[in-house]
C-alpha cells in the first residue's frame, strides 16, 4: 500500500516538474521582452543565377530548417540555362518536399516564361499549366510538415491560377503571386499578349481579395512574394534594357500603390531583383510600403506584429546569411 502511495506521489511531482519545465521557455522570452506572438520566417532567393546547381538549392533549405523558421517560401526552382522538362520538375519536387518546415514556393521566369524548344519557339504557357499540375494540385504546401493555404484557384473565375496562394501566420497575412521578372511576360511582338493580359485580369482580382482580406480581419501586415520588382518604391528601370516600351509592372504598380495607401498595416514585398539599397532594418520602407530583394542564398525575416507605437516602426526585420 505504501509503495502505491510512494508512487503515485512519484509520478504527481514527476508531472509537476515537467510542466514547470515547459513554462521556463516562456518565462525566458517574457523576461527578455520578447512578445509572445513574435515569430520568423524563411527566404530563399534565386539559388541558380549562376547556373544549374540542385545541390545549392538543397543547402539552403537544409540550412534555412536550422533556423526553424515557422515557413520557408523559395523563389524559383531552376536556372533559365537547365531545361525545362517533367523530369526536372519531378526532380525539383522532391527536393522542396524534403524540407522538415513547411514550404511554399513562389515561381520565378526562368521556370517557365523564358522556356523555349529546340525550334527556340516559346513553350512558357504549356510549361506553366505544368507546373500548376506538379506543384500546386492541393491546397497544401511542400514540406514534411505542411500547412494549409488559399489558392486562386478556388474561385470559379481563376480555375488556372493555382500559383497564386494565402496564408497567414501570427495576424500577417503571406501571399504568393505570379510576376516573372522578365518584364511580367510581356512579349513586345504583334499580336495580342493573351497570357499576359489574362493574368493581369487574375492578379487584380488576387491583390483586390488580398488586401481587402488584411483590412476586414486587421492584420497588423501582408507580405507579397513574387519573382519580378514591381518597382513600387522606384518604379520599373529595365525597359531599355529589354528593348521595349512597354512596361509589363504599370499597372500592378499602381494597384498595390493605390490599395496600400488606405490600409492601415504594413506591407513588405519581396522579390528577387536587387535595385535598391536596404534600410537600417534591411528592408526600404516609404510610409507604410517596405521592399527587399533576395536574390541569392536565403534570409530570415523576423516579424513582430505589436511594435512600439511611438514611431511606428517596421513590424519586419531583415537579417540576411552570408554566402
Amino acid at each position: 500500500m505504501s509503495l502505491r502511495i510512494s508512487l503515485r506521489i512519484g509520478s504527481r511531482l514527476w508531472l509537476r516538474l515537467c510542466a514547470l519545465a515547459a513554462l521556463l521557455p516562456l518565462a525566458t522570452a517574457s523576461a527578455a521582452g520578447t512578445a509572445p506572438n513574435d515569430f520568423h520566417f524563411g527566404v530563399i532567393g534565386h539559388s541558380f543565377k549562376s547556373g544549374p546547381d540542385a545541390g545549392r538549392l538543397k543547402q539552403a533549405i537544409r540550412e534555412t530548417n536550422l533556423a526553424q523558421p515557422a515557413f520557408i517560401v523559395v523563389n524559383g526552382i531552376k536556372a533559365g540555362t537547365e531545361s525545362c522538362s517533367d523530369k526536372l520538375y519531378s526532380e525539383r519536387k522532391s527536393v522542396l518536399g524534403a524540407s522538415e518546415r513547411p514550404l511554399i514556393l513562389s515561381l520565378a521566369a526562368s521556370d517557365w516564361s523564358d522556356c523555349k524548344n529546340s525550334l527556340g519557339k516559346s513553350t512558357a504557357i504549356d510549361r506553366l499549366n505544368r507546373l500548376r499540375e506538379v506543384f500546386f494540385a492541393d491546397d497544401m504546401t511542400q514540406g514534411e510538415h505542411q500547412i494549409g493555404v488559399t489558392r486562386l484557384s478556388a474561385s470559379a473565375s481563376f480555375r488556372s491560377y493555382s500559383e497564386n496562394a494565402q496564408w497567414e501566420h501570427g495576424g500577417i497575412l503571406f501571399a504568393t503571386i505570379n510576376l516573372p521578372a522578365n518584364n511580367n511576360h510581356f512579349r513586345p511582338e504583334a499580336g495580342r499578349n493573351s497570357e499576359f493580359e489574362d493574368r493581369m485580369v487574375a492578379n487584380r482580382s488576387w491583390l483586390k481579395r488580398l488586401f481587402a482580406t488584411a483590412e476586414r480581419r486587421k492584420f497588423a501586415g501582408l507580405v507579397l512574394f513574387s519573382d519580378g520588382n514591381a518597382g513600387v518604391l522606384t518604379g520599373y528601370k529595365q525597359l531599355s534594357a529589354i528593348n521595349t516600351k512597354h512596361d509589363g509592372f504599370a499597372e500592378t504598380r499602381r494597384q498595390i500603390r493605390a490599395m496600400a495607401k488606405k490600409f492601415p498595416g504594413q506591407v513588405l514585398l519581396i522579390d528577387t531583383e536587387a535595385d535598391a539599397a536596404p534600410g537600417a532594418t534591411g528592408i526600404m520602407w516609404q510610409d507604410n510600403i517596405g521592399h527587399t530583394s533576395v536574390t541569392s542564398n536565403w534570409v530570415d525575416i523576423k516579424v513582430n506584429p505589436d511594435p512600439a507605437p511611438a514611431e511606428r516602426a517596421p513590424i519586419f526585420t531583415l537579417k540576411p546569411r552570408s554566402d
